[in-house]
């Protein structure tokens, strides 16, 4: 009955089974687990009419136009006109993060704060974007003492929370995620297309799944009715001989069969108050030295909704992925042991010639959405021989 099997209806999932039926007149199903679409950027109306993200916020960010123009066909958006701004608290004082020349301003007085800004465009250039661990490098002393401050102050106690390890320890594709900016872009994400679809991301989803060529099935167990043995796939039983695009955690579709790959895991406490606003318009405060979470989001200013009474708010709290029963995998750790790891499950997954593997859990890779997406559009067109 389908040509193509895709197992996950995240973003991934949901991109490559459109186009695939879109563009390539494609029968596709969709299996889905949970008993909803749109993966871990699944968004909800809470019980006072708040449009929450059920597992933490997502945020639209991206340069590529010709992605932004693709999901433009199934959502309208409320965009950021000044970007998506991320406040600190350090020691009950809010700064933006990530660490930039207003930053500077805030910490020190007029004419000390010139005479570093001066020292640190000299040596990096004004516009620069430098990780935290190359600055704390540079052999000029105050340099090094503002890179001290930023590394106590904003990376060290949030990403031993985050990480459950120091900077140090941690990749540096991880830490040089939030860089320190050499100029005034209080922006959290410096692209041009930066917000949220206006109606929500699982309505996004739905529009992009809702096609002729497309079955969905959520609430369903891929691993109960896929069977990967002696290079083919068998489905219900029968050997299926079109594409299988796998986005779920590589391990898991082995029975963990060499260990279990390491993630980070999030537990995600709501609060409702009776009040209109608790962050004083920020959509996301980081709490990078002090509390057992690692920020609070409130949604009505992530969203910029209006229509609502009182305010929601989520605290995240990172713990290690165990496997047990409601934890989710969101962060791959990425090292070379784990990594080395994953090559193992890779090459089980190579002994089926029809079986592709897309997305963060599938390429134990961390993606953003908008990189998610275009890979998803070049493995269908590649699917299609395009």
């Amino acid at each position: 009955m389908y040509d193509s099997i895709v197992i996950g209806a995240g973003a991934a999932g949901s991109v490559v089974a459109r186009q695939l039926a879109e563009k390539g007149s494609r029968r596709v199903l969709v299996l889905e687990k949970r008993g909803h679409i749109g993966g871990n950027c699944y968004d909800r109306r809470d019980a006072y009419g708040i449009l929450v993200h059920e597992y933490g916020p997502h945020i639209f960010h991206t340069n590529r136009k010709d992605v932004f123009d693709w999901l433009s066909k199934f959502t309208q958006w409320t965009l950021y006109p000044n970007g998506h701004q991320v406040v600190a608290n350090v020691n009950g004082r809010l700064i933006p993060v990530p660490f930039n020349l207003n930053t500077l301003h805030m910490l020190y007085d007029k004419e000390q704060a010139d005479a570093l800004e001066k020292k640190l465009t000299d040596a990096y250039g004004y516009g620069s974007r430098v990780p935290i661990m190359k600055l704390r490098e540079h052999p000029d002393a105050q340099i090094q003492a503002i890179a001290q401050y930023v590394y106590e102050n904003i990376f060290l106690k949030y990403t031993m929370k985050q990480w459950g390890q120091t900077p140090e320890e941690i990749d540096p594709a991880v830490t040089g995620r939030v860089p320190v900016l050499i100029s005034y872009d209080n922006r959290y994400f410096q692209d041009q297309y930066q917000g949220v679809p206006r109606d929500g991301f699982t309505e996004m989803f739905v529009r992009m799944l809702d096609h002729p060529g497309i079955t969905v099935e959520t609430g369903t167990d891929a691993g109960q009715r896929l069977e990967l043995s002696q290079g083919e796939i068998r489905f219900d039983g029968q050997r299926f001989l079109g594409s299988v695009i796998y986005t779920g955690a590589l391990d898991e579709l082995y029975g963990c069969k060499y260990g279990r790959l390491p993630y980070r895991s999030l537990r995600f406490d709501f609060e409702h108050l009776a009040q209109e606003d608790f962050q004083n318009g920020h959509s996301v405060v980081n709490y990078t030295v002090s509390e057992d979470f690692t920020r609070i989001t409130e949604f009505k200013h992530l969203t910029r909704q209006k229509d609502a009474e009182g305010t929601t708010i989520i605290r995240e709290y990172p713990f290690a992925y165990t496997g047990a029963e409601g934890e989710i995998p969101y962060y791959a750790i990425m090292n070379p042991e784990n990594h080395a790891l994953y090559e193992k499950y890779k090459n089980l997954a190579k002994q089926h010639q029809n079986l592709y593997l897309l997305g963060r859990l599938a390429e134990y890779q961390y993606y953003n959405i908008d990189a998610m997406v275009n890979k998803a559009l070049v493995l269908a067109d590649t699917l299609l021989g395009c």
